[in-house]
Order: C-alpha cells, then sequence, then structure tokens
C-alpha cells in the first residue's frame, strides 16, 4: 500500500462574528467562496493524497457547489458539535487507512485561513514527518504576562501566535482524540489535545503574516486585497 498524507479542511463552524447569515467560509471572495482557497492550496501539495472537506449538514448545497468546482477528489464528513468533535469525526473517517499504514500524516485546516499557501502546508508536513509534530506560528513580540494583582508583567519570551494547518503523526493524532473523547478533555485546538495525550513533539514553522484567519468582516476585504497583490 503506498503511504501518503491527509489534508483535513474545517468547514464546520458557523463564525458569526463575521456578521453574515451565511457560514462565513462559503462568502465570496476574490471570485471563490472562502473554503475553496484553502482546497486549492492543499491540492498543489502533491504529497497531500486524500482531502477531505467536513461540512455542517446545513453547508450540503453549498458545499456541493464548492466541489463541483474543484479539480480533484475530496471527501466529505459532516462535522460534530465541536471542531474537537469535527476533526475527530474526520480522524475515524480515515481511521481504517491510518490503522493500515495508508495515511502517515494527517494535516488539520481551518477553512477560514484562506491564504494558507502550498508552501507553508508543505513545510509543515515535511516537519511533521521528521519530528511527530508541527505548527506554524508567528512570533509574539507584544504579548506579556499579567501579575496576581492584574498589572502588567514582564514580556513572555517565545512565545509565539500560532495558526494552521497543524500536522501530525496519524496514528498517535487517532490515538490521542479517541482518548480525549474517551476522558470528556476538550482542547483549544489540535496542538492542545496532543499535548495532554502525546508524547511527540511538536515543532515549530514559521508562518506567514497573510495567512490571517477570517473572524471579522474586514477580515475579508485585507484578504481580497492581499490575493489582488
Amino acid at each position: 500500500m503506498e503511504t501518503t498524507a491527509a489534508g483535513v479542511v474545517l468547514a464546520s463552524g458557523a463564525g458569526t462574528r463575521v456578521g453574515a447569515a451565511l457560514n462565513k467560509v462559503y462568502l465570496p471572495m476574490a471570485g471563490r467562496r472562502v473554503v475553496a482557497w484553502s482546497m486549492a492550496a492543499f491540492a498543489a501539495v502533491a504529497e497531500i493524497g486524500v482531502l477531505v472537506l467536513v461540512i455542517r449538514e446545513q453547508d450540503a448545497s453549498l458545499a456541493e457547489e464548492v466541489l463541483a468546482a474543484h479539480p480533484g477528489e475530496v471527501e466529505v464528513v459532516t462535522g460534530g458539535a465541536t471542531r474537537q468533535g469535527s476533526e475527530l469525526n474526520a480522524l475515524r473517517h480515515l481511521a481504517p487507512r491510518i490503522t493500515a499504514g495508508g495515511i502517515d500524516a494527517v494535516l488539520i485546516h481551518d477553512a477560514a485561513r484562506p491564504l494558507a499557501t502550498p508552501a507553508l502546508i508543505g513545510d509543515v508536513l515535511a516537519q511533521t514527518r521528521r519530528h511527530g509534530g508541527a505548527v506554524p506560528g508567528l512570533a509574539a513580540d507584544d504579548v506579556v504576562s499579567m501579575a496576581s494583582d492584574g498589572s502588567v508583567a514582564a514580556p513572555l519570551p517565545g512565545a509565539i501566535r500560532v495558526q494552521t494547518p497543524q500536522g501530525f503523526r496519524a496514528e498517535p493524532l487517532l490515538a490521542a482524540y479517541e482518548q480525549a473523547e474517551a476522558e470528556g478533555f476538550l482542547g483549544t485546538d489540535t496542538a492542545s489535545c496532543m499535548e495532554r495525550f502525546s508524547p511527540l513533539p511538536v515543532r515549530w514553522v514559521a508562518g506567514g503574516v497573510e495567512n490571517l484567519k477570517i473572524t471579522y468582516p474586514h477580515d475579508l476585504a485585507v484578504a481580497e486585497r492581499l490575493l489582488s497583490r
């Protein structure tokens, strides 16, 4: 069996802060829907042999529209009640191929980060395969700690602002998520769950300033301007 990596694009959140009735990842942006940009970036990485799109049931028709315009094969999974639940559904969908050795690494990405580049995805995958886990991020030189009385304390050396995609070796990732489910643990992102339930080292990969997350209406405008360049 040939071994490959899987990319999982999470499009199952609501994204209410963007102020639209529509799920924000299906909003139009520079001629495509937001989620289509992430899917195109993953499809451009040859080492990603499996691409999974995680959706909400109520977005099925929108997802079909995006898939109709996507040139490659995409597997669709229905998400859960939480981000972690959605990730677990995707991992369980991939589980037979993970346990059989057909998928050695999984990269999980927020569809709301449409400007992740194929180069960044490739870097995260390479570090994942080399070390076991990798997350992209930007140095957070402006982050400080707070003293117990609420006053500003010293800067936090080495702090980073974590982005996605976050990559991990497939079998330990699946095992960690199953353990988290069994124990009722809910993490903030993929890395937090792995830190709790796996000894895999997680390496930092330099992220991109342009790899922003669409959260508020002005983020769409910024992303469109960046794409126009």
